[in-house]
């Protein structure tokens, strides 16, 4: 089988957690023996092809022409994914399935559909409802409809989680039987902590507990709530650290909060860290907090479930369904500081709890979030796909046919009556 995937992020490009699912998609899928073929925006210093085990790696640059706004960046970028797929898809010719990740390379994908009849099979990772609690201003709709139209476009639209599959339903009014659920995975050999330099010293004090986040610094992240529940733990647990590693817009107004509650000495804004620092910081934590308003999965605490960090998370979204609450994790109300409080406080306190829902979370990444098994069942789409393609009538002849035969049936009905 030979798959077409097209996403405007794949590493070293990596603004979300998109990134890595694309590459441990695409890599699991090679070892199920998949030939996957990936188009995604160039990097500076990342050669334009490269195989990358054993994906066929094609970073395309959008047009160098001055773009107003990034809407018109996006259309650049699909152009020039054109550009290059058609004469790809050209030599190879028989690629078998086209499969989207997100609006951002709608375009190119859908054309890539209609020019080579080939299905199109969609993954929505998020949507820009559930990103800003609704639709407030006309780029938002705007994007909205883009995903719609994609969904409307595709075969089979995957998503990550029934809370993102409810929502897409809801959104955009998907039916039932075009969703198929799959869930993120993760590699735990990626969070195994190896020898380093690094030293807890430079991050927290000897005797100071650590609490860790580490995500994008957006309103949705919920880091703002996990700010305003450090009072209520300090009263209760006094030598105790809050490391924040990331970058977003957020940031600036993250940082003057902790100044304005009197916290900012407990804690510390790393901003972007590499994978060494973060592997780094979860062996250190007590604990990972994930305190998210919008999540439709939560790849981010399967991470640390993988790197062996007990887990609190909010009760919604993606993360309700990847944690048990005190089975493997604890979870809080979604935007309550006190609850987030008094889910995180019971771990710095009690070495047997923390211990024991580190090791349930341990078992259950390696059991139901291995990417292997998530490759088989991507594969699966897209044989279902692929075997309702064979069973249509859908190719440019084929349609036309179907179109003469329709009018002879009518015209046929109407000279008889």
């Amino acid at each position: 089988m030979r798959v077409l995937m097209l996403s405007w992020e794949y590493p070293p490009k990596s603004v979300g957690g998109l990134a890595q699912h694309v590459y441990d998609l695409t890599s699991a899928l090679i070892k199920e023996e998949t030939e996957v073929f990936l188009l995604t925006c160039g990097s500076p210093g990342a050669p334009e092809y490269e195989q990358i085990n054993g994906v066929h790696v094609y970073r395309i640059n959008p047009y160098q022409v001055s773009s107003p706004d990034f809407i018109t960046w996006v259309m650049q970028l699909n152009v020039a994914m054109l550009e290059r797929a058609i004469p790809l898809i050209n030599d190879l010719r028989d690629i078998q399935i086209v499969h989207a990740h997100d609006w951002l390379v709608a375009y190119a994908a859908r054309a890539l559909k209609h020019a080579h009849q080939v299905p199109m099979v969609v993954t929505i990772h998020a949507t820009e409802y559930g990103r800003n609690n609704g639709l407030h201003n006309d780029l938002q709709r705007h994007i909205s409809d883009i995903e719609w139209w994609l969904c409307y476009e595709a075969w089979r639209v995957i998503c990550c989680s029934f809370y993102m599959k409810n929502e897409l339903s809801y959104v955009f009014q998907i039916p039932q039987d075009k969703l198929k659920v799959i869930p993120n995975g993760v590699n735990p050999e990626n969070f195994v902590l190896k020898e380093s330099r690094l030293s807890r010293d430079d991050y927290a004090a000897p005797d100071e507990k650590i609490i860790f986040y580490v995500g994008r610094l957006v309103r949705e992240k919920g880091v703002q709530v996990l700010l305003e529940a450090m009072p209520d733990i300090l009263s209760r647990q006094e030598k105790t650290k809050l490391i924040i590693a990331g970058k977003g817009p957020h940031e600036a107004q993250l940082r003057e909060q902790a100044v304005r509650m009197g916290i900012a000495h407990r804690v510390y804004f790393t901003g972007y860290i590499n994978d060494e620092v973060r592997n780094a910081l979860y062996h250190w934590a007590d604990v990972a907090v994930f305190p998210s308003l919008y999540e439709p999965f939560g790849i981010v605490a399967l991470e640390a479930m993988a790197a062996k960090t007990p887990v609190v998370v909010t009760d919604n979204g993606g993360l309700s369904e990847i944690v048990i609450h005190g089975v493997d994790g604890l979870k809080a109300y979604c935007g309550n500081s006190r609850s987030l409080a008094d889910n995180i406080l019971p771990i710095l306190q009690q070495r047997k709890l923390a211990a024991t829902l580190r090791d349930n979370a341990y078992r259950k990444v390696v059991k139901d979030f291995n990417w292997s098994k998530i490759a088989k069942n991507t594969i699966q789409v897209y044989k279902e796909v692929l075997k309702e393609h064979r069973m249509s009538n859908w190719s440019g002849q084929d349609n036309m046919q179907g179109v003469i035969d329709r009018f002879s049936r009518l015209f046929g009905n109407a000279r008889t009556s």
